[in-house]
């Protein structure tokens, strides 16, 4: 009799910390980093680079793909964007150019925005979800008056069995991010731009 309630326990145990797990919210510290090569366009000039989050709301969807989910992921801008900005200060030195952090008249400039970063729920089949997830960054290069502005988007759907946890949507966003920041980097039209 005590062993059957000692395994009844275990199982409520078991079905509590499950539940929990399944409604837990997720806070992703990101780290993406840019891997493609960049074209080559600077010697030397200084140019202005700023890293900025445009978007709406830090929460970019929630695990279950409920809108009214508690199982809510976020993205804290605070620690998103100083990594944002190390890529983009490190892109622009590798096109050749001297990235700062402060202003000036008739300076170069490159502003990197966050516009969106997003994670729904796809498709369900019958024993597996799908995860689709979305960033669009924006590139907007200044010089003399002319602008040049750039929007990139990355998409990835990841199907599943089980929902992904902390550790596989941070991979997962970084992943993306990663690859925004490549396509955005890749760009020879800011470089030029930055360049003249």
């Amino acid at each position: 009799m005590q062993r059957r309630h000692f395994l009844g326990a275990c199982a409520l145990l078991l079905a509590t910390g499950w539940l929990a797990g399944c409604a837990s919210p997720h806070y992703l510290q990101l780290d993406p980093r840019r891997t493609a090569p960049v074209p080559q366009s600077g010697s030397g000039q200084a140019v202005t680079v700023t890293a900025v989050d445009g978007r709406d709301s830090e929460v970019i969807g929630t695990r279950t793909g409920s809108a009214m989910s508690t199982a809510v992921i976020t993205v804290n801008a605070h620690e998103l964007v100083p990594r944002l900005q190390a890529e983009a200060e490190r892109a622009v030195r590798e096109m050749g150019f001297t990235p700062t952090t402060e202003r000036a008249a008739g300076r170069p400039s490159l502003t990197l925005t966050l516009d969106h970063l997003g994670y729904e729920r796809g498709e369900s089949r019958p024993l597996i979800d799908e995860a689709r997830l979305e960033a669009v960054l924006i590139a907007e290069a200044i010089n003399g008056g002319t602008t040049y502005t750039g929007t990139y988007t990355s998409r990835r759907t990841q199907s599943y069995a089980m929902r992904p946890d902390k550790d596989a949507n941070t991979r997962m966003v970084n992943e993306l991010l990663s690859d925004g920041l490549d396509r955005a980097f890749r760009d020879p039209e800011l470089g030029r731009l930055l360049a003249r």
